[in-house]
C-alpha cells in the first residue's frame, strides 16, 4: 500500500530540487551541484534550528513576542557562550539564512558574505567540545568557484537562485516529516546525476528502503540500545534509520561511524545535525576503517549496520602487521588484497557486543569464492557467528545492478543453525530499478524474527550441512527455487505428435497422388 502523504511530500521536494537544477544548469556540474544544494539546505536548517531553539526558550519564559532573527548582533552576543555550550555553535541574527537571503539580491558581495558566515559558524565552535563536529563542514560549498560563473556578478546571481530555491523547499518541521527530507534529497540527486556519479557516488548512499530492512533486522525486538555503529557510514543514512525507528532518545550513547571520503564525511556530519542529533550524541571519524580504525576505546556496539564498498582494494597481506591485528588474526588469514569485503565483516564482528547484532550488505561473491574467503567463512561458521543470510533482489542500489546479500552476525546465538532467505522476488519494479515496498520489508523481517521455513523462500540449515557444502553460504545452495515452467502432460503431448505425424502422412499421400496425375498427362 502506498503512503499518499509520503509520496506527496517526496514529489514536492523533487519538484523543488529539479527547479533549482534547471536554474543552475549549464553552470554547475551535477555532482558539484549536489554539494551546493545540500550545503545550502544545511545552512537553512541550522539557522532555523538555532532560531527556533532560542525562541521556544524565550516563549516558555513568558516573552511571547520574542524573535531572535529581529535582534541586533550586539544584543545577541551576550548569549554566545551559553549557546555554544548547549547547541555546540552560534549564529548571529544578521547571519541567519533568512536574513542573508532577504538582502541577497542587493548584496554585490554575496559570495564574500556567505563565505564569512560559513567561517563564523565553524569558528564559533572552536575551543569547545563540538569543535571537531563543525570543523570543515562548509568546505565543499565554494562560493568563489568559477563553476558558479566567470564573474562575481554571475556567481552571485547563481547563489541568489540557489538560496531562493532552498528557501522554497516545503520541509515543515524536519522531525515530523514522513520522509527523510535530507536523505531523500540526497537520493534524488544521486538518481538525477547517476551517469556522472556512477559507482563513485552510489557506493556512498544506501536506498532508504534497504536501510529500513537492515536496521530493523539489527534492532530485532529491542526498544532501546546502547549505541549504533557503521564502519563505512557514507552520508549516515543507516545510522539515522535507527534514530527514526527507535527514537533518538532510545539510543542511549549515540551514533558512531567512520568514513574515508572527506566530502561524504562532511555530508554525514551535516546529516546528523539535520536530524537534530546533538553534537555530543554522535562521533563520526574521517579515516580508513581497515587501516586506521577509530573507536578502539569504545565499549562494543549493540547495533552495527553497514553497506561497505564492494570488492574494494586494501593492503591485506602486503602489510605484515595486518595478520596480527586482533580484528583479523582470529580467522588466521586475511581477505584478499583485491577484495576487502570480508575484512569489513571481521572488523564489524570485532566491534560487536556479545548481545548485539550486525547486519551488513555483501557482494554475492564472498558467499561462495574459495581461497582465503572460504577460510574466513569457515571461521565464522565454525564459531557460530552467522545468524542469517538474505539474498536481495537485483538492481536495488545505485552504481550496481547485481543482486546483493545481507549477512547477519551474532555472538550469542541460541543454536548452531543458519537461516537462509531467498528474497529475490520481494520487490516492485520502478522505472529501471527495483524497490522494496513496506510489505516486502515486513515479509523478510517477519521471516527473520520468527525464524520460519517456507518453501522456495526460507530454510534453516544445520551446521553439518553447511560444512558438507564446503562452507558455501549462497542462498541458492540451500533454498530451492520454485519451478515456474509450464507442466507438460507427456501422454497428451505424444497424442498430439501422433496426430501431426498422421496428418503429415496424409498430406504426403495427397501430394504424391497429384504428382502421379500430372505425370500421366
Amino acid at each position: 500500500m502506498i503512503d499518499t502523504k509520503k509520496e506527496q511530500e517526496r514529489e514536492e521536494l523533487h519538484r523543488t530540487i529539479w527547479g533549482i537544477a534547471n536554474d543552475l544548469r549549464g553552470s554547475v556540474d551535477g555532482w558539484d551541484f549536489k554539494q551546493y544544494v545540500l550545503g545550502m539546505l544545511f545552512y537553512r536548517y541550522i539557522s532555523e534550528n538555532f532560531r527556533n531553539y532560542i525562541n521556544e526558550g524565550e516563549i516558555e519564559a513568558g516573552n511571547a513576542d520574542f524573535d531572535y532573527s529581529k535582534l541586533s548582533d550586539e544584543e545577541a552576543e551576550s548569549a554566545r557562550e551559553d549557546l555554544v555550550a548547549t547547541k555546540g555553535f552560534f549564529i548571529l541574527p544578521s547571519e541567519l539564512f533568512e536574513n542573508v537571503r532577504e538582502k541577497a539580491k542587493n548584496d554585490e558581495n554575496l559570495n564574500e558574505t556567505l563565505e564569512k558566515v560559513f567561517n563564523n559558524i565553524e569558528l564559533s565552535a572552536q575551543g569547545s567540545d563540538s569543535e571537531d563536529d563543525f570543523k570543515g563542514l562548509f568546505d565543499d560549498i565554494d562560493v568563489n568557484s568559477n563553476k558558479l560563473g566567470a564573474t562575481v556578478a554571475k556567481r552571485n546571481d547563481k547563489l541568489v537562485k540557489l538560496m531562493d530555491g532552498v528557501a522554497s523547499m516545503k520541509l515543515g518541521n524536519y522531525k515530523d516529516n514522513t520522509i527523510d527530507a535530507f536523505g531523500d534529497a540526497y537520493e534524488f540527486l544521486m538518481g538525477m546525476y547517476a551517469s556522472n556519479a556512477g559507482k563513485s557516488g552510489g557506493e556512498y548512499y544506501t536506498p532508504q528502503e534497504v536501510s529500513e530492512l537492515l536496521t530493523k533486522i539489527a534492532l530485532g525486538n529491542k526498544t532501546e540500545v546502547n549505541k549504533v555503529y557503521d564502519p563505512a557510514c557514507g552520508s549516515g543514512s543507516l545510522l539515522l534509520k535507527a534514530a527514526k525507528i527507535l527514537g533518538k532518545e532510545s539510543v542511549r550513547q549515540g551514533f558512531y561511524g567512520q568514513e574515508i571520503n572527506l566530502t561524504t564525511y562532511n555530508l554525514c556530519r551535516i546529516n546528523m545535525f539535520l536530524h537534530d542529533i546533538d553534537f555530543d550524541k554522535f562521533n563520526i571519524a574521517n579515516e580508513d576503517t581497515l587501516l586506521s580504525p577509530q573507536h578502539w576505546d569504545e565499549e562494543p556496539f549493540e547495533v552495527i549496520v553497514s553497506n561497505p564498498p564492494y570488492s574494494t582494494k586494501w593492503e591485506g597481506d602486503s602489510n605484515p602487521l595486518m595478520i596480527n591485528d586482533p580484528r583479523f588474526s582470529p580467522a588466521g588469514v586475511l581477505a584478499p588484497k583485491s577484495k576487502a569485503d570480508l575484512a569489513f565483516i571481521m572488523h564489524s564482528l570485532a566491534w560487536l557486543s556479545t548481545n548485539g547484532t550486525a547486519s551488513i550488505v555483501c557482494f554475492p561473491g564472498v558467499m561462495y569464492r574459495g581461497g582465503a574467503e572460504q577460510k574466513i567463512r569457515k571461521y565464522l561458521v565454525d564459531n557460530n557467528y552467522i545468524d542469517c543470510i538474505i539474498q536481495l533482489p537485483d538492481n536495488l542500489f545505485y552504481g550496481t545492478s547485481i543482486a546483493t546479500c545481507i549477512m547477519v552476525l551474532k555472538k550469542s546465538k541460541q543454536d548452531s543453525s543458519v537461516l537462509f532467505i531467498d528474497a529475490t522476488k520481494e520487490c516492485v519494479k520502478v522505472t529501471n530499478s527495483n524497490k522494496l515496498t513496506a510489505e516486502n520489508i515486513e515479509a523478510i523481517y517477519n521471516c527473520y524474527m520468527e525464524r520460519s521455513e517456507k518453501e522456495h523462500f526460507s530454510k534453516i540449515v544445520i551446521y553439518d550441512e553447511i560444512k558438507d557444502q564446503d562452507y558455501n553460504l549462497s542462498v541458492s545452495t540451500y533454498v530451492e527455487q520454485e519451478d515456474t515452467r509450464e507442466v507438460i502432460d507427456i501422454k497428451e503431448l505424444n497424442r498430439e505428435i501422433g496426430k501431426i505425424v498422421a496428418r503429415e502422412q496424409m498430406l504426403r499421400d495427397e501430394i504424391e497422388k497429384i504428382i502421379a496425375e500430372i505425370e500421366v498427362q
